[in-house]
């Protein structure tokens, strides 16, 4: 991959996994007023979502099981989850992974055109940009949740 947008994702995956990983046991699947989600789906969320972006998941992708897009695609919520749903832990092991298989994928790659538009994007590269910008965004919704979990327990 391309080392400018590879460290990209290094430096964002780096601060989303520091962030995830400090997340206390029981403020991970509190679901403040006003949120749809939790941290934990949050978590699971960037993972599926990087995964299918830039690995094809679920069809040309086997690193996660295909129940990961029931528990953690577009859409969805924690008040749906059925079964074992993996935990933060095995999430936050996984992100490492996925980081790993990024720095792997070639650099022809990313000047590949896409086989459709997908939100305005062309090519891989631009589609591997937007991965990184949805893992921010999503940074962003844990660390408010986190603050807002911590703002009401001190406030009680």
């Amino acid at each position: 991959m391309n080392q400018y947008l590879y460290k990209q994702f290094e430096m964002t995956r780096g601060f989303f996994l520091k962030n995830a990983s400090a997340v206390p046991a029981e403020m991970a699947d509190v679901q403040p007023e006003g949120f749809n989600n939790t941290i934990h789906w949050h978590i699971g969320h960037v993972l599926t979502v990087t995964e299918q972006f830039l690995f094809g998941f679920p069809k040309k992708s086997a690193h996660l099981p295909g129940n990961y897009v029931e528990w953690f695609g577009k859409g969805t919520k924690p008040a749906d989850w059925k079964g074992n749903v993996p935990s933060v832990e095995e999430l936050v092991t996984q992100l490492q992974d996925q980081l790993v298989r990024i720095k792997d994928i070639p650099e022809e790659a990313l000047d590949e055109k896409l086989k459709k538009p997908f939100l305005g994007l062309e090519t891989f590269r631009e589609l591997a940009n937007m991965a990184v910008f949805h893992e921010s965004n999503h940074l962003g919704q844990l660390h408010a949740i986190k603050l807002l979990i911590e703002r009401t327990v001190v406030k009680n």
